[in-house]
């Protein structure tokens, strides 16, 4: 019997990939996964198997990946970012659970909410939360409420999938209801192409967010109420400096 690991490889870039996901791709038989994050690391690891397929193949690929696990391979099975946060971790998990197959191992990576958060500065140094404007597996009506609930908690907002082709107008949608409860100067950031060719990031307010250059390789970051911005960077104080705070 094989092994299946469900790999985070992070953005993408060799010196972002964690040690136990770059044993889990040394050691495998079959590298699978979406074509996008095949071609990451297609040409560091040229001796594998590649299984790759396209967008919305997501069940199909579980089960291939199953399928020649139970033929006795070790198959990494990879996702960008976190393999566990809108990755492949889950369905993996659930497939193989149909057929009584328990060796699935899930390696973390990392995510953009890291990734993204680093070349920011420390957007995320406080209470956060992880929404994707992508209504491909959730209604918007429920991304809505999501947003609201966010705002109305004062959290640090991440926003994962702000939009792609055909889904341009979300992010747009999801700035008017933030600004039902948020001011419209509220601190936002942008990474765009973390780890990868064309890295930008930038700082803006909540208004000006969708006028700037955001795609489905970019994640968003709104700040909460004591968000700022220190010398072209995005910071969320976490309270040390306020002696109030430390002498509790």
């Amino acid at each position: 019997m094989g092994k299946i690991y469900v790999v985070g490889i992070g953005p993408g870039k060799e010196e972002m990939l964690t040690a136990q996901a770059r044993e889990a791709l040394r050691s495998c038989d079959v590298i699978a996964g979406y074509k996008t994050y095949i071609s990451l690391v297609r040409d560091r690891y040229p001796e594998k198997d590649i299984y790759e397929n396209g967008m919305r193949g997501e069940e199909e690929r579980c089960r291939r990946c199953l399928s020649m696990a139970m033929s006795g391979k070790k198959v990494a099975l990879i996702c960008s970012g976190d393999a566990g946060i809108y990755g492949m971790a889950a369905l993996m998990l659930e497939v193989a659970a149909e057929e009584g197959f328990t060796d699935v191992e899930i390696i973390p990576g990392i995510t953009a909410a890291s990734s993204g958060a680093a070349i920011l500065g420390a957007p995320v140094n406080h209470d956060f939360c992880v929404i994707s404007l992508s209504d491909l597996l959730t209604p918007w009506q429920q991304i809505e409420r999501r947003l609201r609930c966010a705002a109305e908690g004062d959290f640090v907002i991440v926003i994962y999938n702000p939009c792609s082709r055909g889904r341009a107008e979300h992010l747009r949608r999801a700035c008017e209801i933030l600004r039902e409860i948020l001011p419209a100067d509220r601190i936002a950031g942008f990474a765009k192409n973390v780890g990868r060719e064309g890295e930008t990031r930038g700082i803006c307010s909540l208004a000006k967010l969708p006028e700037q250059e955001i795609d489905m390789f970019t994640t968003v970051f709104i700040g909460n109420s004591e968000t700022k911005a220190v010398d072209g960077r995005m910071i969320t104080p976490r309270g040390y400096g306020d002696p109030i705070r430390r002498s509790k």
